[in-house]
């Protein structure tokens, strides 16, 4: 089902599709593939938005630095001085970070509109499809992108990517949505699991410094679920890699309420950020974000997984989000 959720200042119409199966009701808006909310019934049945979003398009308009919800590119994270070398040249992109460039830039792929169709049948998924040009915020090659959010029949959602390119370009997306699995209030009381056993040190612009390290002995050692707490925004090196099928990488549970979120990917990475420069109308804590990507400023470092993407290659990657309970707290 979709519905006019408003229109820029251009004249362009943005709408919001609704996906529901399962007991689960996702929208997702035209604008910047916003997964605008995400409603799930806790262990007694009541159902609350666990997604982070505004009420209506203004609030994106007005507030755009926190990406919530957002499909973010071509590149998520970092990229160091916004400058990456490729093919023996060097490309200049837009900062929008100190000198740095954050999330694909100055107008990334999140301040856009798509192109939407449902896809499948019964109304559980939409196909998101755009062009990024060549030059768009100084990234190289005409990209080809689509993004295809499906509610799965337990009511997971499942993002996948796929894109393709006529020149040799890099590209990192992700989903950007805060999760705070009460409804409401801070999320720090979450417990977390993540099967990561080395983080990406960062220096204090949260770009890459050296290796990566141990988490153990730690505060970034989550193998084992415990309280989130507060001071994340870092990128946890994930054991399984990149694969081809995705794998569970992560759990968030609330105990307030059950609820319970797990994160499977076919990426390498997952940027835990706990939203500690959260803004109005939000507070800071409000919201977790997991976003599964490649490391922070991979171009710049052949050390990482490779973020390239040539002429002739298909760029897939996968990311679901499935919600469930536990009974007992």
């Amino acid at each position: 089902m979709s519905e006019l959720f408003g229109t820029l200042s251009d004249g362009t119409p943005v709408h919001r599709w609704t996906l529901e199966r399962a007991g689960v009701r996702v929208r997702v808006l035209s604008y910047g593939g916003i997964v605008q909310s995400a409603e799930v019934p806790d262990r007694d049945g009541n159902t609350a938005d666990v997604v982070l979003g505004f009420a209506g398009l203004d609030g994106y308009l007005t507030h755009p630095e926190p990406y919530l919800g957002a499909l973010v590119g071509r590149y998520a994270n970092r990229i160091a001085g916004g400058r990456f070398p490729l093919d023996g040249r060097t490309y200049a992109l837009a900062p929008n970070e100190g000198a740095n460039s954050l999330h694909g830039g100055e107008r990334g792929f999140d301040k856009h509109v798509w192109d939407v169709s449902p896809v499948g049948d019964g109304g559980h998924g939409v196909r998101l499809s755009r062009v990024s040009p060549h030059g768009e915020e100084g990234f190289p090659g005409r990209l080809k992108m689509s993004a295809t959010y499906t509610l799965e029949e337990s009511g997971a959602l499942r993002i996948a990517y796929e894109a393709v390119t006529d020149a040799p370009t890099v590209l990192n997306p992700t989903n950007h949505s805060y999760f705070n699995l009460s409804g409401s209030g801070h999320a720090g009381g979450h417990e977390l699991r993540l099967a990561a056993s080395r983080i990406t040190p960062v220096d204090a612009g949260l770009i890459p410094s050296g290796d990566p390290q141990d988490v153990a002995d730690t505060r970034f050692d989550f193998r084992r679920a415990r309280k989130v707490g507060s001071g994340y925004d870092h990128n946890f090196v994930l054991d399984k890699g990149v694969t081809d099928a995705a794998e569970e990488v992560a759990e968030l549970y609330d105990p307030a309420s059950g609820r319970v979120l797990t994160v499977a990917t076919t990426e390498p990475g997952l940027q835990l950020y706990t939203a500690d420069h959260l803004g109005e109308p939000f507070a800071p804590g409000d919201g977790i974000a997991l976003e599964t990507q490649h490391f922070p400023d991979s171009p710049n470092r052949p050390d990482f997984p490779s973020t390239v993407l040539r002429p002739g290659e298909v760029f897939r990657s996968e990311t679901v989000y499935a919600f469930s309970v536990r009974r007992e707290a």
